[in-house]
């Protein structure tokens, strides 16, 4: 089968921890960028990094990449592809995309050049004029970064971020990707009790069991990709059967905790969705007052941490009465944007680690 090239998108701080696990895969030629991270394989890889990357955004086949600082060049360059190859006849292929650092900043301009020189090398080779882009999607992602262009299709559609199991969350959740990726930070493997003490939708605990118990995280969603005429038939379908068979029995150890009954409740429903409901423990209780001097396993939480002023305040209350609850035997990781978390919380953190929770900036403080 043809070898390509695939462009993972993913969360600024989790590049390395997403590449180890492309590694872990058996996939080739792993590289990280800020972002991002590059891998080559065929079609079949393709498939199995959807089902079962924890950490991209998204997995984009690259269809061309060249240099170019004029809209002329930006034309001459994505005609020169083999659209013919990848788009039916009838194909929808919207463009969507984003420009940094390059003269080619219009991102409207970017846009329509990329769709009309797609559409005159699809006339080129098929020697026709009109595409009425009536069947199914196939979703034109470019990037130019200084003067380097990449344009790729989107075999993902919705961000792998949303694995399915969340369709109602709290006010303040965490993407699926950045707390699984915690979660690896943390060297859970399930062995340990687990525990997040201010759980909210329950994201943590959930991602925590299905990487302890080895499920696929894409097991229950679908993707572009399915759906597209050069793909192998029943490939996607195949790889779900055999990640079932791939799912560890294993008893684990995991409890989430909230304040907030409806978010306990909330946290069933989608640990029940997501396939892992009877493997984990979730109760309300107050994390600022509950004492945990009996717990010796890992904490790994996402603790309110107010933008406001006021909010601000009440949290830092918080996370010190709650680090008064605690055993020092512990193993805890919080992520947090409040540059004073470790004066709220009255301890220096063993280490810290930048990440960002969508667009806010955080450390993650580690608690060997």
């Amino acid at each position: 089968m043809n070898e390509f090239r695939f462009l993972a998108p993913c969360l600024f701080g989790i590049e390395g921890v997403a590449a180890d696990e492309f590694r872990r895969l058996g996939f080739e030629n792993v590289q990280t960028a800020d972002g991002r991270v590059t891998f080559t394989g065929d079609l079949n890889t393709l498939v199995r990094a959807n089902l079962w990357s924890r950490y991209a955004e998204r997995i984009l086949l690259e269809v061309c990449t060249f240099h170019a600082n004029t809209f002329d060049a930006l034309f001459e360059g994505v005609k020169a592809a083999d659209w013919a190859s990848l788009l039916p006849a009838d194909a929808a292929f919207p463009v969507d995309g984003y420009s940094i650092r390059s003269k080619l900043a219009s991102i409207p301009d970017c846009q329509r050049i990329i769709k009309k020189a797609i559409v005159s090398s699809l006339q080129k080779s098929r020697d026709i004029s009109w595409f009425p882009e009536s069947g199914e999607t196939y979703r034109v992602r470019f990037s130019i970064l200084g003067d380097e262009v990449s344009v790729c299709l989107d075999s993902s559609g919705e961000g792998l971020h949303k694995r399915g199991y969340r369709e109602k969350s709290n006010a303040a959740p965490l993407r699926e990707t950045l707390a699984c990726a915690m979660v690896d930070l943390a060297r859970y493997r399930g062995r340990d009790p687990f525990m997040d003490p201010f759980c909210g939708s329950g994201t943590i605990p959930i991602e925590a069991a299905l990487k302890a118990t080895n499920r696929a995280p894409g097991q229950y969603r679908r993707f572009d990709a399915e759906k597209w005429a050069f793909m192998p038939e029943n490939a996607f379908s195949q790889a779900r059967a055999e990640a079932l068979d791939l799912i560890r029995r294993d008893p684990i150890d995991i409890e989430g905790r909230d304040i907030d009954p409806a978010c306990v409740e909330l946290a069933r429903d989608n640990a029940r969705k997501a396939g892992v409901g009877g493997l984990i423990r979730f109760t309300q209780a107050d994390a600022s007052r509950t004492k945990l001097y009996d717990f010796t396993g890992t904490l790994v939480t996402n603790p309110p941490y107010g933008e406001r002023l006021d909010d601000l305040e009440t949290a830092r209350r918080t996370i010190k009465f709650f680090s008064r609850q605690i055993n020092s035997a512990a193993k805890l990781y919080v992520i947090s944007s409040d540059e004073q978390f470790e004066q709220a919380f009255g301890r220096k953190a063993s280490k810290k680690r930048k990440l960002y929770n969508g667009m806010i900036r955080c450390n993650l403080y580690m608690y060997f």
